[in-house]
């Protein structure tokens, strides 16, 4: 129980350091700050990788998906702009822990995820976490889910050639959508903005490289 105890302990301090670097790297948003150090990582990583669950990498979880790093997380997350009361989908439940970081930030939290086993385990381990705000389902997410739109925020967490036209439809005026989109090589992380005229603005936050998003929207299986 001691031993237990001690890592713990030792965990929770790693998890402040990576929080720590995040802000020396520029991650400001004290809400995000807040709810990577609230997650424990370790937790939702392969067993085999937990020793790894604080450097700022992404780490393979199986069926050639990976847990992208914490930065691109946080970078992610703070583009949302989250308030608190949204309600946001998330294309790409993967292990969970974007999700679970969601959940700390919004009031619910619609994920999808196209591998059943993948979907199982993170649904799992949000339960084990605690998070009872989040509703993993299984799909194809280049649909979205229209039955519970529309949202507050969309965030893809796999690269897409283009921004798939359902999830436009699906992001409340006013909301915020965040993606990997291009080719492969090329991808650029984006926001776009639904104005209350149901025009769209896009900016370009920056390089970034994921997995394919693959769905009727997104790269072929």
């Amino acid at each position: 129980m001691i031993q237990s105890s001690r890592v713990s302990d030792e965990l929770r301090r790693v998890r402040r350091r990576m929080v720590e670097r995040l802000q020396h790297d520029g991650l400001r948003e004290p809400r995000v700050l807040a709810a990577l150090e609230a997650i424990p990582r370790h937790w939702l990583v392969p067993e085999a990788l937990r020793a790894q669950a604080y450097k700022d990498a992404a780490l393979p979880i199986g069926g050639g998906q990976t847990i992208s790093a914490p930065s691109t997380v946080a970078a992610m997350t703070e583009a949302l702009q989250l308030r608190g009361d949204e309600l946001v989908l998330e294309v790409g439940t993967g292990s969970g822990y974007q999700a679970a970081v969601l959940g700390v930030l919004a009031e619910r939290v619609i994920s999808i995820e196209r591998l059943p086993r993948l979907a199982a385990e993170a649904r799992r381990a949000l339960d084990r976490l605690g998070v009872r705000n989040v509703v993993v389902h299984l799909g194809d997410g280049s649909l979205g889910r229209p039955n519970d739109a529309p949202y507050d925020a969309i965030v893809l967490t796999a690269g897409a050639p283009a921004v798939p036209e359902p999830l436009l439809a699906q992001l409340k005026p006013g909301g915020r959508l965040v993606a990997p989109v291009g080719p492969r090589d090329g991808q650029r992380l984006v926001r776009i903005r639904r104005q209350a005229d149901d025009k769209f603005t896009r900016e370009v936050l920056g390089p970034c490289r994921f997995v394919d998003l693959v769905g009727r929207h997104g790269w072929a299986a």
